[in-house]
C-alpha cells in the first residue's frame, strides 16, 4: 500500500470492525468506514478541496475527524488538525463541531463544515447532512506517494512518509486483524506520530482504531500507559 487511498480500497470492505468511539456510542466496520470515507472525500471535491489544498480538521476524537482526514486524503488534499479558532485563508475547508465556528471569522476562499449540530448561518456545510447524499463511490483523483498529506506545526508529510511509519508500528508491535489499537483519552491528533501510530496503522493491518473517552486495546498510543510513543514514531522522518 503506497498512499492512504489503498487502505479504503473497495476490496477491503468487509464487516470486520474499523472503527470505534465509546464516548459516543458510535461504531464502524470496514464496510462502512471504507464508503463513509468515499463519501466524505466527494463532499470535500464539491466544496473545492484538490491535490494540495489544506484542509484544517478539529483535533477531536470523534468519527468526523478521521474520516475528514481519510476523505482529504483520497483528493490528495493535506490535512492539518487542530485549527486555529479563526482559520487561516490557505484552508479550502475547515471542519469543526458547530460550537467552535465563529462564521464571520472564516475568510471568503474558506467552506465551514459543522458536525455534531447545524449551525445558524445557512451558508455553513453540516456534515452529517450533506456527506450521507454523497456518491458512495471512490472519488477517482490520483494520488502518488510523494505527494503530500499530514501538516503537523513543524513540518509535512508526505503519504509514502506516514506509511512507511505506518508499516514500522505495525510490524515492530505485531498488530493483526484481530486488534485494536487504542488512542489515549486526551492524546492529540495534531501530533503527526499519533496519526500515524493510532489512525493510520491499524487501518494499515485491518485491525481496529479506538478513540475517545473510554476507548481501551490491545495496543495503547498516547497516554501514560502507552505501548507506543507517538513522538518518536515520525521523528526520524
Amino acid at each position: 500500500m503506497d498512499v492512504l487511498g489503498d487502505l479504503v480500497d473497495r476490496d477491503r470492505r468487509s464487516g470486520t470492525p474499523a472503527l470505534r468511539v465509546p464516548a459516543v456510542g458510535r461504531e464502524y466496520d470496514y464496510r462502512r468506514f471504507c464508503t463513509s470515507a468515499w463519501k466524505v472525500g466527494n463532499f470535500l471535491r464539491h466544496l473545492g478541496v484538490r491535490s494540495g489544498a489544506n484542509v484544517a480538521v478539529a483535533d477531536d476524537p470523534t468519527p468526523e475527524p478521521v474520516l475528514t482526514f481519510y476523505g482529504a486524503a483520497l483528493l490528495g488534499g493535506i490535512v492539518r488538525f487542530d485549527p486555529p479558532s479563526a482559520p487561516s485563508d490557505d484552508a479550502r475547508a475547515v471542519v469543526v463541531p458547530a460550537s467552535e465556528l465563529d462564521a464571520d471569522e472564516v475568510g471568503p476562499g474558506t467552506k465551514a463544515v459543522v458536525y455534531g449540530d447545524r449551525h445558524a448561518d445557512p451558508d455553513v456545510a453540516y456534515f452529517e447532512r450533506d456527506v450521507w447524499s454523497e456518491n458512495p463511490t471512490a472519488p477517482p483523483d490520483l494520488v502518488m506517494p510523494d505527494d503530500l498529506l499530514l501538516r503537523s506545526a513543524e513540518r509535512t508529510y508526505t503519504h509514502g512518509e506516514v506509511i512507511a511509519a505506518a508499516e514500522t508500528v505495525v510490524e515492530e508491535h505485531a498488530i493483526d486483524a484481530d486488534d485494536e489499537v487504542a488512542v489515549a483519552a486526551g492524546t492529540s491528533f495534531s501530533d503527526p506520530g499519533t496519526v500515524a501510530a493510532g489512525l493510520v496503522a491499524p487501518i494499515l493491518a485491518g485491525a481496529a482504531i479506538a478513540i475517545g473517552p473510554g476507548a481501551a486495546g490491545d495496543l495503547v498510543v498516547g497516554g501514560s500507559d502507552a505501548d507506543v510513543d507517538a513522538a518518536t514514531v515520525l521523528s526520524e522522518t
